[in-house]
């Protein structure tokens, strides 16, 4: 293959085109530097190789082979690591929520989990310059965290029946609800279209009313002189004699080139970003890169995504609208009465039929296939459906190391070790517990739970001692001053809300981080 910078140094070499790979790509390259971003995935358009197909669609998703050790339901390529440029923002539902200032302080104020070396002050200007940039459609007033609104376009309307059940039951109950601020648009904006309700957010937007850095960031950035590869494995983050990063090494079409760079950021979500680093390991740093903390890897998150389904006398067709159309966040700060610390959000959320057959055929202690199975989906357009973003409180013992096991590249595949502790297990019931109620108050007979897992965070946590953190809070490693990581990866705990937000926030802030370092 051939690229302009074969031969260069560039300033920037960014490994991972997606939520924070996109913002730093744009970032940076309009800053002025030279940006080269690798991406394993392919470069699609969203008009030809999106579909409304759920099968097809899983293509989005990191799919290659990974070793787990979980206990839970963890499907590793499902949490929203996506593959190809735009990684996960192309498979996402845009939900687009703000962290609360107790997500940064839950040791201090919770007595559980860690501190973040920031606090929401430190991010509330870049969330407001990504929804602005996005323009990120959301209510007039947000009855939770430090954010209230207004969001820069207007909340989605009409909603989805499933999200007017949820409504009429949390009012039922006394819980506060509110329409879903979103990364997809309610109107025109910079000649994207206003949604149209297809539903297959999850399987990439064919109109481009959803956001993702596909469609949004990388064209700026390579409007701004950014290079962008795409099919480009990278399998070794190269070390000169004096430690610092000179480059990476990446494989495309069986070929493996060589990308020398001042600067790398790795951005590559929570596994592969770790398992990077770790197989990455030469004389100098034999455990692995930026790991004298021996913290790569670890303390890992996902968020518990259980679903509960009912069934209501009138058709809901969970299919209709954007699948997340209404949430409440009551639940959301610690209320030592639950006996659990921190806690969770609750949103109404659509299901595409082959969504919800597979997800409900794994719903008891007893396997539900065949003609029971069939039977419960002729009736599918009955059911309605909630789930939980539950905060899971970090824990040594989830970690990603490296198995035996070589792919294709010959680079160790990832080994996944995942556990719930007991505070993640009562918040689970807790909240599972509130989504019957609220359905029953709706109207709706509970007719299946379903055990899930989704969004990976953590692996490379950010902290201001460098002997329990792997970077600082601008994603800079501690040992190796040219080396950032910047993704999910970062995350110290993971709180009770979607991240993507929070990760463009802090990509946004890195980038000036950089911007700063480069002009000094």
């Amino acid at each position: 293959m051939k690229w302009r910078h074969e031969h260069d140094a560039v300033d920037i070499v960014i490994v991972g085109a997606g939520a924070a790979g996109g913002v730093l790509a744009k970032e940076l390259s309009e800053a002025g530097l030279s940006v080269v971003v690798l991406d394993a995935g392919p470069w699609r358009d969203p008009q030809k190789d999106f579909a409304s197909d759920e099968l097809s669609m899983r293509s989005l998703a990191w799919e290659d082979t990974r070793i787990v050790d979980v206990t839970e339901p963890f499907g590793v390529e499902r949490h929203n690591s996506g593959k190809g440029i735009g990684g996960g923002t192309q498979n996402f539902t845009g939900v687009f929520l703000r962290f609360h200032e107790s997500d940064f302080k839950a040791k201090s104020i919770d007595g559980v989990g860690d501190d973040w070396p920031i606090h929401y002050k430190d991010l509330e200007p870049y969330y407001s310059r990504i929804e602005k940039e996005i323009a990120v459609s959301g209510p007039r007033h947000f009855p939770w965290g430090n954010f209230k609104g207004p969001y820069p376009y207007p909340e989605r309307d009409p909603l989805s029946p499933n999200a007017y059940l949820f409504q009429k039951g949390c009012e039922a109950l006394g819980i506060q609800s509110a329409v879903t601020p979103l990364a997809i648009l309610s109107a025109p904006f910079e000649g994207r279209p206003p949604c149209t309700n297809r539903g297959f957010c999850i399987e990439g937007c064919m109109p481009n009313a959803k956001f993702s850095t596909l469609i949004v960031h990388i064209p700026k950035a390579v409007q701004a002189g950014a290079e962008i590869l795409p099919n480009c494995m990278v399998t070794q983050i190269e070390v000169d004699k004096e430690g610092h990063i000179s480059g990476v090494l990446f494989v495309n079409q069986g070929n493996t080139y060589r990308q020398r760079a001042k600067t790398v950021i790795i951005s590559a979500h929570v596994v592969e970003t770790s398992r990077l680093l770790l197989h990455s390991a030469p004389p100098q740093f034999p455990d692995g890169l930026a790991n004298s903390s021996g913290w790569v890897g670890r303390a890992i998150m996902t968020h518990s995504s259980n679903d509960v389904y009912a069934k209501f006398e009138q058709e809901v067709r969970l299919y209709k609208g954007t699948p997340v159309l209404a949430s409440t966040q009551d639940f959301y700060e610690t209320d030592p009465r639950r006996g659990f610390a921190r806690g969770y959000t609750i949103h109404s959320h659509g299901s595409r039929p082959i969504g919800m057959a597979q997800g409900i055929s794994k719903s008891s202690h007893e396997p539900i296939w065949g003609t029971q199975l069939r039977q419960i989906m002729l009736d599918y357009n009955y059911y309605g459906r909630l789930t939980m973003v539950g905060e899971v409180l970090p824990q040594w013992g989830n970690h990603i190391s490296l198995s035996d096991e070589k792919d294709g590249n010959g680079m160790p595949r990832a080994s996944v070790t995942f556990h719930y502790g007991g505070n993640d297990l009562k918040l689970i019931d807790h909240a599972v517990e509130n989504m019957k109620l609220i359905l029953k108050a709706a109207g709706g007979e509970v007719a299946h739970v379903v055990s899930d897992t989704q969004h990976l965070m953590g692996g490379c946590r950010m902290g201001n001692d460098p002997a329990t953190s792997v970077v600082n809070s601008y994603g800079q490693s501690h040992d190796i001053p040219n080396l950032f990581i910047c993704d999910a990866s970062l995350f110290v705990t993971s709180s009770g809300g979607n991240p993507t937000n929070t990760v463009m926030a802090l990509a946004a802030r890195t980038a000036d981080y950089i911007i700063d370092l480069a002009c000094s």
